[in-house]
């Protein structure tokens, strides 16, 4: 079997991460934080590892501002929620996922455009600068929609369509310039491409646990920049954090301030083992071994008669995320033959991102995605690539 889904979830997961939740379970299963015994305690301390990987692997200079949540998109809902206000100019791209898309629109109050009129309608003003057909934003026309007084601009890291890469480090400068925070969704690239918050000047990032960094589902996290004043982000639930419990309202200690509820210590203590596996491996090399699955899947794919393929040509331009098309053939009859046929396991669709498809022009049928990652060799690469020259030739 190929897997080839790597930009839905990282699979297989190293057995590191295995044995460290089998050992949560076995050996420290209390609850983190809520009580003062040993079991308790000891869990404390694995989820506490865990944040500090997190914040060593990102470059967050606190990692108490390491804040973790069940996946990115719990994450970039607390600071939409948490941090807009009537009136406030928002921009973002073209190639943006449903999880960015949907709580901006469902808050951007214009009339059929709101999935709950009244309930989380704010009035926001909202800016989607769009991108080119192969994923890439111009700069020049993404600065003049940043004006002065901008409260945030938000922009994925790298697509989960295209796998083009967006400038962050430049849209932050951009951002800043008009006084605005900006946020990036990394759930793309956390673990796949070097990550320096504090050196790209990035104030929010988001990112997800069962991608690039390894771990398993249900979970995520924020890392809040130093920079921002966590007192005008509000969070998104409050309830008991085993912190400040003579008080019947929310604290503003950090992380417990966004962390009510029992967390998920069997999943933290896989996403730390993720983390520091990633760590140990190396971003440079993780990095190095994507380029090369990229330009073999990019050069093997457009050398196929009837075969499109979307983003950029060269690799340093991308992740491993490849999405492709065949004239005059339906996108599910290929995923699915691909899977019954030839044992790779892909993704067909719009992949949770209409917006990126408008972009590319695949909308609304979608594409044919590989997505290759760590445990994917060459020669999977080669022989995913000639399957798909056997069932179009076919």
């Amino acid at each position: 079997m190929i897997y080839l889904d790597h930009a839905a979830t990282s699979w297989p997961k190293p057995p590191e991460v295995i044995r460290a939740m089998t050992d949560f379970l076995e050996r420290a299963g209390g609850n983190p934080g809520r009580s003062g015994h040993r079991l308790s305690v000891e869990a404390g301390r694995i989820v506490y590892d865990g944040r500090e990987a997190v914040a060593e692997l990102l470059g967050a200079a606190d990692p108490l501002r390491v804040i973790f949540t069940l996946n990115a998109t719990h994450a970039l809902n607390i600071v939409v929620r948490g941090l807009l206000q009537p009136g406030d100019r928002v921009v973002t791209t073209g190639i943006e996922h449903n999880a960015v898309m949907r709580p901006l629109r469902a808050i951007k109050n214009v009339p059929g455009d709101c999935e709950l009129p009244g309930t989380w309608t704010r009035g926001i003003d909202l800016t989607v600068v769009p991108c080119a057909a192969d994923g890439t934003l111009d700069l020049a026309a993404f600065a003049p929609a940043v004006k002065p007084g901008t409260r945030l601009v938000i922009a994925t890291h790298a697509s989960n369509v295209t796998g083009t890469i967006l400038p962050v480090a430049e849209i932050a400068a951009i951002a800043h310039r008009a006084g605005a925070l900006v946020l990036v969704d990394a759930a793309q690239t956390a673990g796949v491409l070097p990550i320096d918050v504090q050196a790209l000047g990035i104030d929010l990032l988001v990112f997800t646990g069962h991608k690039g960094l390894l771990g398993p589902p249900g979970t995520g996290g924020l890392v809040i920049g130093d920079g921002v004043n966590t007192a005008r982000l509000a969070p998104l639930m409050r309830g008991g954090t085993g912190s400040r419990s003579e008080r019947e309202y929310q604290p503003e200690d950090l992380p417990d301030k966004y962390e009510s509820g029992t967390p998920n210590g069997v999943g933290l203590a896989g996403l730390g083992a993720g983390v520091r596996f990633v760590l140990a491996r190396g971003v440079d090399a993780i990095r190095s071994h994507e380029q090369a699955l990229t330009a073999a899947l990019v050069e093997g794919l457009s050398a196929i008669p009837g075969v499109t393929v979307y983003g950029p040509s060269d690799p340093a331009q991308r992740t491993a995320t490849v999405s492709f098309t065949v004239a005059g053939r339906r996108v599910s009859e290929i995923g699915l033959r691909l899977d019954e046929e030839a044992d790779v396991l892909c993704r067909v669709g719009l992949h949770c991102a209409p917006a990126a498809h408008r972009t590319i022009g695949t909308f609304p049928e979608g594409a044919i995605r590989f997505a290759a990652g760590l445990s994917t060799s060459l020669e999977d690469a080669a022989r995913a690539v000639e399957a798909v020259a056997k069932i179009v030739a076919a």
